[in-house]
């Protein structure tokens, strides 16, 4: 498990942070989107105690980072009563946590490629997170089964007939107001994502402002998507990404580019010795005329000291000497 933000975005209901669960087995994730980090510890305690109850199995062993939302007082005394291992990552060593990082980058770089599809602004961020991890659930072939995450974890063959783009158009249909013969039964809105207490999808309905989940749509997927209105943060993948720590991965092979640059020193090989060379001479040139001149400066400094201190001692003998006179007098 592992917990990335806080977001340079809230989410729709105010959420910053996002924890992602993963089991080793199966590979099927679960994310759950938080105001604080306060919140991680009742929140995993919930899900241990409600995943052992529905698949019947206990939990062995728990693998995170070093961070204080994992390594408390709650979480301890409670996988200490459960029996559960706590297995802790070195501090800056993330490959000891590789799955839950991989997981993460994963959910991110479809999250970003799903907002930029869709053009909606980046409010919507945790339901595109929660979607991707829905729909990956369903649709990825985890390694040496050849099988599902879910088809893993349930037993049961995944259905993905009823999957949609996201973002897609639809129309909702008003089954909540008191509506007269001839008013309009419809509202527009964005699908957003699918709903796990409910057989029903997740849409955002642009006359009420609100994510609802209803049956009852329609689905407008040839009605082409138009850019969002708004300020320019608000549609800024890259202010929103670079909050939840992910680094873009370049297309080229780290592997090549490490070999172009040692056969280009190579052939290039004699030519850098002697510009070095030449370099260095230029170097320290310029050192020695900073050094004359950080020493013609002090000097200037040093005698304007003296003339200003001589100037002093002379009016201090002026007026001894006035005073004087005047005492004679």
């Amino acid at each position: 498990m592992d917990l990335f933000g806080p977001t340079s975005v809230r989410s729709l209901n105010h959420k910053t942070y996002c924890l992602v669960i993963t089991d080793d087995f199966s590979r099927f994730s679960w994310v759950f989107f938080l105001r604080t980090k306060d919140e991680t510890s009742a929140i995993l305690k919930d899900f241990i105690r409600q995943i052992e109850n529905q698949l019947n199995q206990k939990v062995k062993t728990i693998r995170c980072d070093n961070g204080t939302e994992f390594k408390n007082k709650d979480v301890i005394e409670f996988c200490g009563s459960k029996g559960i291992k706590r297995e802790y990552s070195n501090a800056r060593t993330p490959q000891q946590n590789g799955v839950a990082e991989r997981k993460n980058r994963t959910l991110i770089e479809a999250a970003r490629t799903m907002l930029a599809d869709s053009f909606l602004p980046n409010t919507f961020w945790a339901e595109a997170v929660s979607t991707a991890c829905y729909v990956l659930n369903r649709v990825l072939v985890t390694k040496p089964h050849n099988k599902t995450p879910y088809k893993l974890l349930t037993g049961k063959i995944p259905i993905i007939s009823y999957i949609r783009p996201f973002g897609c158009h639809v129309t909702i249909l008003n089954t909540i107001d008191h509506l007269g013969k001839f008013a309009r039964k419809s509202d527009e809105g964005f699908l957003v994502g699918y709903s796990l207490q409910s057989k029903a999808f997740r849409v955002y309905n642009l006359e009420t402002k609100r994510v609802e989940e209803n049956l009852h749509i329609t689905f407008l997927e040839n009605k082409p998507n138009v850019a969002g209105k708004g300020p320019t943060w608000l549609f800024d993948l890259d202010y929103l990404t670079d909050s939840m720590n992910y680094h873009p991965v370049r297309s080229e092979n780290q592997a090549n580019i490490h070999a172009g640059q040692q056969e280009a020193n190579h052939h290039a090989g004699t030519k850098d010795i002697i510009d070095a060379g030449d370099s260095e001479e230029e170097d320290i040139q310029q050192i020695l005329n900073k050094m004359i001149q950080k020493y013609l400066h002090l000097k200037i400094f040093i005698k304007i000291l003296l003339m200003v201190s001589l100037l002093l001692h002379l009016m201090m003998m002026r007026v001894q000497w006035l005073t004087s006179l005047t005492l004679v007098k």
